[in-house]
């Protein structure tokens, strides 16, 4: 086992990658739910400079994840392609939650490469998704990149947010300790092969990154898995009261990898003063798995 490779978002040219990029297609997917204020200008950047400019992104998604404000109207004024979670594979059912955003989402894109960034993001650029897809089409070798971030001036820039310092890191430490590496395990900016991406499960909820890195390292390996420093990013911060079901579900999911018999798949969090919240750790099957796929993403 080799060092994990790290890349800088600013080595790519865009230029240079829309010519290396050949008949590879990629395809970009935002998961957004109640994000009007944000997903227009990302949706802008990413047209304008990668897709009208220089064609090195194919398609563009915003996945809209029941939003109740204008989130979908503004992505399609800006010129993304939305889709309705609710729309998609209606016959397995409609549950809420990123995972099933994102599952959903490569369902419905049709790209060799596919990003997912946050749309949350309020510095946004389009060095979020060269930096992601560059090492992707640079070396064959590498099937994930996980991106990684510093907080602005003023903000707390020692670690790579709450729930992974005082839940995510322990338990990748305790329990995979050869993802210990990983700058920001939880960070929603990652990009993958299909080939890869579609042989993985989905678990449903917050919990669907530290299960997609897990799942990723155990199918491809540890050397398939590369970081890329994205820079500075600012988005929202949720009260910390609010974190508390989201570590659980991160919680939940990297025990469950580690060992079924260690978790409930369903509990309930008590928070005196916030009331009970019901969680259920539900799982998406790969891709590969269902009728129908291949006709509408291949």
């Amino acid at each position: 086992m080799s060092g994990r490779r790290r890349f800088a978002a600013g080595e790519f040219s865009a230029l240079d990658l829309a010519a290396r990029k050949g008949s590879t297609t990629v395809s970009v997917c935002l998961p957004a739910r109640n994000e009007e204020e944000t997903v227009g200008t990302i949706v802008e950047v990413v047209r304008s400079e990668l897709m009208d400019k220089l064609h090195l992104v194919d398609e563009l998604i915003v996945m809209d994840d029941y939003s109740t404000d204008r989130t979908a109207a503004v992505a399609k004024d800006a010129g993304a392609t939305v889709v309705a979670c609710a729309d998609v594979l209606t016959h397995l059912g409609n549950q809420p939650g990123k995972g099933e955003a994102l599952w959903k989402s490569l369902f419905a894109s049709t790209g060799d490469l596919v990003v997912w960034c946050d749309a949350d993001v309020a510095n946004f650029g389009p060095h979020f998704i060269t930096g992601l897809v560059g090492p992707l089409l640079v070396d064959s070798s590498i099937g994930y990149t996980k991106g990684y971030y510093h907080r602005p001036v003023g903000a707390d820039q020692r670690g790579g947010g709450r729930t992974t310092e005082l839940v995510a890191r322990p338990l990748i430490t305790l329990l995979f300790p050869e993802l210990s590496d990983i700058v920001q395990p939880l960070a929603g900016e990652y990009a993958g092969r299909r080939e890869i991406l579609e042989r993985l499960p989905f678990v449903q909820g917050y919990g669907v990154e530290m299960g997609l890195l897990i799942d990723v390292c155990r199918l491809a390996g540890y050397d398939a898995i590369a970081q890329v420093d994205l820079g500075t990013r600012v988005h929202r911060n949720r009260p910390l009261h609010e974190l508390s079901s989201q570590a659980t579900e991160v919680m939940q999911v990297a025990l469950h990898r580690a060992d079924r018999t260690l978790v409930n798949t369903a509990i309930t969090l008590r928070r005196p003063g916030f009331g009970d919240t019901e969680i259920t750790m539900q799982e998406r099957p790969p891709l590969v798995e269902v009728t129908g796929y291949f006709r509408q993403a291949r």
